[in-house]
Parts: structure tokens; C-alpha cells; sequence
């Protein structure tokens, strides 16, 4: 491998943590330069759904290349890409039926947005503080899990924000189905009332669990209250399903988990199985009022990646991943809350199918640590398995295993982090 990757990569690409050298992977590991195998509790962040390079997903991608490498769609139209279109249909809330597809969450979240503002002719976004959507100029508009992502880059489109339904936030003994919902109802008050009128607003838009932010999993009745407040204003509901989306939350996406379904949704990430893929979903009633010209794409729905997806779509049936997903994850929990009651360290598990954070804290303080995290994470790379962070303050482990994962790999890496908070002592 070449050395000194810093002198030809931008630091904004290749500094990520923790840089691991590799030569290969498969199902749930990644094989390094140094010859030793890691076990993935990544994904490749929430990618990998149905693990690396499955073999069906390999020989789509072969079959593929064997016929055509690239659209543009529209200019042409190809068989995989009006195939993948037709399965998504089946696996998605009913009314999500028309799809622009693009290459990456980023993309899918620019077309939502847009999209909204056409229809409505509305100029203005409401998001919520945490959520992560995205570094383009109109994605950074609406999100807000870190403030560094918009220093010196601040975005031009006006939003406005809503809170979180975040645990801190409940006050003790109160049903948080109950305090959720009518604190969101006051807040969405004195915004529209003080800030913005809601006949300006196109749309809201949300993680229906956060992800960068912190892997936050809200209350059911809160998103119901959520889509009650955008039909009483003629609002549009977008929900960003990048990382929750295929099967992550032991659902084919977490709408249908919360039983909430958003008139747009942004998806990507698991979609291929690695390839570049992403779509923005909306009814065909929506999508025929956006029309062409309105919005463009060269490479996206590339026939390639099409092809990955519908040999991953076929895999996640095949393999029962949904229900992998749910079982390997209520197992995992368990685990966790179990080590939760013997390190005073982890204030909080939490986690909705194989979509898991492990919230650490200073012990004496009880305040966020994001030093511990780093060092825990390091601690278990060395030993043989890849978790990574989320969080403001980079407080939370996250933990996105491939669909795929056995409890067998899940007791493996736990063990291996339970040594890691064993040798720190907390």
C-alpha cells in the first residue's frame, strides 16, 4: 500500500478514525495489511447490510458489467434500474411508489428538499436539533449534530429547528409517550408563532432515529405528533432513512417500525451493498409535479449498482435479515445492559435492531466523554474489532454490525469491548 497517504488525500478524507490498512473483506471482517482479521461492527457505516462482498452481489455486479457500465438514465433506460424501482415499491410504505435515483445520501436528501419546495412553493425547512443530513450546501442547511460541520461554510438556505426528543430531556417519572408529544406541540407553537409562519414552511425534515447525533431512538407518539403538526399545516414530512433504511432497525425501514409514514424519504447507505446508490421516494402524485429540468443527475441509478441492489434486496429475503436483525439485536442489548450495571462508565445503551449506541460518561461527573470512546475504540482495534463513534461529542460507540452477524460475532466483540473497559478500570 502506498505510505504517506496524507501527501495526496485531503485531510477532511483521509483522517477519519482509525484509518485501518486493509487488503479485503468479507461477510463481517475486513483482512489488514498486517495480516490480521477485524471483526466489523461498522458496516462500512450502515452499508454492508448484507455483509461484504456477498457472492451474489459480487456476480450481479460481474453479470452487470458484462452488458452495460453506465446510463445516464433518461438518455437511455435499462432494465435493472426500472427492476429496482418495481421491488423497492414492495418493501416500502404504501404511496412511497416513484423514485429519483441518485448516488449517495447527501444527494437523495438535496433532491427531498427540493422537491418539497417546488411542490409547495414554499421557501422555508424545519429540522431538528442533532440530526445529521448531509455536508452539501442545502443538506448542511438542515443539519445540526455538530456545529463544526458549518464553520466557515454556513449554508445560504434559511431553516429553522425544532428539539429532539432526547432522554436528558424527560424529567423523572414522566411517560416519555406523553411528555414528548406535548412539548413538541408547544415548541412547533411559539416557532410558528414567533419565527416563522408554518404557510411559509415546505417541509420538516428528520432522522426517525438520530444517527450521527448520537443514535437517539425517539418515542412512537412523538413522530405520530410530528406527522399530526405537517398535516395540519399542508407541511410536507421528509424522513432521512439513510441510515436506518434496509432492515437496519429490524424493519425494511423505520417507518414502518414507528408506524409513521412521511410523504418523502431520502434513502441510501444499505441500498447496494457498497455501490453508489441512493434515491429520493415520494407518491407519483408528488414526483409528476416536479418536472424535467427540475433536478438532473449523470451518474446516478448507474446500472451496476442497480444490479448490487436488487441482488441485495433478494439476499435480505433469502437470508431473513429482518428478522436476524431483530433477534441478534435484542440479544446484544442484553448483553450490554448487562455490562451497563459494571462499568460505571457506559451511561447508556441504546438500540433499535442492529442499529446499537453505547453512551460513555465521566463516572465522578456524569458528563459526555468523548476521550474514553476514542481510547475504548482503540483499545478494541487492537484486539481485533472495528466500532466507531457518534455523538456531539464524539460520547457515543456506535455499533452497526452487517445484517448478517451470528450472536457468535456479537458475544466476540462485546467480549472484546468488555476487556476494553475492564483494562481502563471503569
Amino acid at each position: 500500500m502506498v505510505a504517506n497517504i496524507g501527501n495526496f488525500l485531503a485531510p477532511s478524507m483521509a483522517k477519519d478514525h482509525p484509518n485501518l490498512p486493509v487488503v479485503k473483506a468479507e461477510g463481517c471482517y475486513y483482512y489488514g495489511t498486517d495480516g490480521k482479521r477485524y471483526l466489523d461492527f461498522t458496516s462500512g457505516i450502515a452499508v454492508e447490510n448484507v455483509g461484504h462482498r456477498h457472492p451474489k452481489v459480487v456476480q450481479a455486479i460481474k453479470d452487470s458489467a458484462d452488458h452495460l457500465v453506465h446510463g445516464p438514465s433518461g438518455v437511455i433506460i435499462y432494465e435493472s434500474i426500472l427492476k429496482l424501482a418495481h421491488e423497492l415499491q414492495q418493501v416500502l410504505p404504501p404511496k412511497l411508489d416513484n423514485f429519483f435515483f441518485a448516488n449517495s445520501g447527501t444527494e437523495a436528501i438535496e433532491g427531498a428538499l427540493k422537491l418539497a419546495k417546488h411542490v409547495t412553493k414554499r421557501p422555508y425547512a424545519v429540522s431538528f436539533t442533532g440530526c445529521f443530513h448531509g455536508r452539501s450546501i442545502g443538506a448542511l442547511s438542515v443539519t445540526t449534530s455538530k456545529s463544526k460541520y458549518r464553520k466557515h461554510q454556513q449554508p445560504s438556505w434559511l431553516t429553522y429547528q425544532l428539539p429532539y426528543a432526547l432522554p436528558e430531556d424527560l424529567p423523572e417519572g414522566a411517560d416519555p409517550e406523553v411528555f414528548f408529544p406535548e412539548k413538541l406541540e408547544k415548541d412547533a407553537r411559539r416557532l410558528f408563532s414567533h419565527q416563522v409562519d408554518p404557510e411559509e414552511v415546505a417541509c420538516m425534515i428528520i432522522e426517525p432515529v438520530m444517527g450521527e447525533g448520537g443514535y437517539i431512538i425517539p418515542p412512537k407518539a412523538w413522530l405520530r405528533k410530528i406527522r399530526e403538526i405537517c398535516d395540519r399545516h399542508g407541511i410536507l414530512l421528509i424522513f432521512d432513512e439513510v441510515q436506518t433504511g434496509f432492515g437496519r432497525t429490524g424493519e425494511w425501514f423505520a417507518a414502518q417500525t414507528f408506524g409513521v409514514t412521511p410523504d418523502i424519504m431520502a434513502i441510501a447507505k444499505g441500498i447496494a451493498a457498497g455501490l453508489p446508490l441512493s434515491a429520493t421516494v415520494a407518491s407519483k402524485e408528488l414526483m409528476d409535479q416536479w418536472p424535467l429540468g427540475s433536478h438532473g443527475t449523470t451518474f446516478g441509478g448507474n446500472p451496476i449498482a442497480c444490479s448490487a441492489a436488487l441482488a441485495s434486496l433478494e439476499v435480505m429475503k433469502e437470508e431473513r435479515l429482518l428478522e436476524n436483525a431483530r433477534e441478534v439485536g435484542v440479544y446484544a442489548m442484553a448483553r450490554l445492559r448487562d455490562m451497563k450495571q459494571r462499568y460505571p462508565v457506559i451511561r447508556d445503551v441504546r438500540g433499535l435492531g442492529l442499529m446499537v449506541g453505547i453512551e460513555l460518561c465521566d463516572p465522578e461527573t456524569g458528563e459526555p466523554d468523548g476521550a474514553a470512546v476514542m481510547d475504548v475504540l482503540d483499545r478494541c482495534l487492537e484486539k481485533g474489532v472495528l466500532f466507531y463513534l457518534c455523538g456531539n461529542s464524539g460520547e457515543v460507540i456506535r455499533m452497526i454490525p452487517p445484517l448478517t452477524v451470528t450472536k457468535q460475532q456479537i458475544d466476540d466483540g462485546l467480549s472484546v469491548l468488555e476487556e476494553a473497559l475492564r483494562e481502563r478500570g471503569n
